[in-house]
């Protein structure tokens, strides 16, 4: 993980959390900070019910989402290089992969171990060796599409569905009186951590700066301490928004019985099928 990549990842996560709040100021002086973290490790193990894997209601059940996420990419891309290969032509290179962090439902036990930018690494999906001829404009939207086809086999099953989630959830965050309560004391929060903000915003636009200007032996102890730092002060809000999120799906998955029904019996058979279609890996990051 590069330096700009973690201050991306910091100056993303700005842009996407919501709310926090403040707990006990391990931060404060004289208290010890956790040290450095590795990246994540991978699991392959599926949640007992497919709908907390697509449509999460806490952060950690977001891990799931996330591996969800990359393998519908990772099945497109697959698809495509395949069609590419039998067409005689190769296709650029693209942005490596990543599992990407849910800001409005925080993993915070993930966050506070590993920081802004230490998620785990995505697995490789082996591959033939590629022609050395470049693929034409056409030749390659065409390889595309098909590889856009291939990802829906398995996005279709949940993405209508997660969509009208993420929405739901949305429009009940707006609504949301008590974790708002719990936001104002996110500075004073912050102030004894050892970061002096006023707000949300302001925090990360403190982390995007240090982790940009942190000398390269430090950049992995700061991230830990930003992350460790954000996930104590976030703590008591989750503490109030994870059973109403809990709450909503109960009464989510009741209004819309018959489709969740569909997700549940359709969802891990079709996994399972591209699965061994592509040779992709379905896995997941893990603290």
């Amino acid at each position: 993980m590069t330096r700009r990549t973690l201050a991306r990842t910091a100056a993303a996560a700005a842009a996407a959390l919501l709310t926090a709040a403040c707990s006990t100021a391990v931060g404060a002086p004289g208290a010890q900070h956790p040290g450095p973290e590795a990246p994540g490790r991978l699991t392959h193990s599926l949640p007992d019910d497919p709908v907390r894997m697509a449509l999460p209601a806490t952060g950690a059940e977001t891990r799931w989402t996330q591996g969800l996420n990359v393998f519908g990419q990772q099945v497109a891309r697959t698809a495509a290089a395949a069609c590419a290969r039998e067409n005689g032509f190769r296709l650029t290179e693209e942005v490596p992969l990543a599992y990407i962090p849910f800001g409005d439902l925080p993993d915070l036990d993930f966050l506070g171990r590993h920081g802004f930018g230490q998620s785990s690494e995505v697995p490789t999906v082996a591959t033939e060796p590629a022609p050395a001829r470049s693929g034409g404009t056409a030749e390659i939207r065409r390889c595309r599409a098909a590889g856009a086809t291939a990802a829906e086999q398995v996005t279709k099953v949940y993405q209508p569905l997660q969509q009208a989630w993420f929405g739901a959830l949305a429009t009940a965050a707006k609504r949301d009186s008590a974790a708002a309560r719990a936001l104002r004391d996110l500075p004073g929060c912050l102030t004894e951590q050892g970061y002096a903000v006023t707000d949300q915003k302001a925090f990360f636009a403190l982390a995007d700066r240090r982790l940009m200007n942190a000398p390269a032996a430090d950049l992995s102890r700061v991230n830990s301490e930003l992350g460790h730092a954000y996930a104590t002060c976030m703590r008591p809000v989750e503490a109030i928004r994870e059973p109403a999120r809990r709450h909503l799906r109960e009464r989510f998955l009741t209004d819309h019985a018959e489709e969740i029904r569909d997700l549940r019996s359709a969802l891990v058979p079709a996994l399972h099928h591209a699965e061994k279609r592509y040779g992709v890996p379905l896995a997941f990051p893990a603290p």
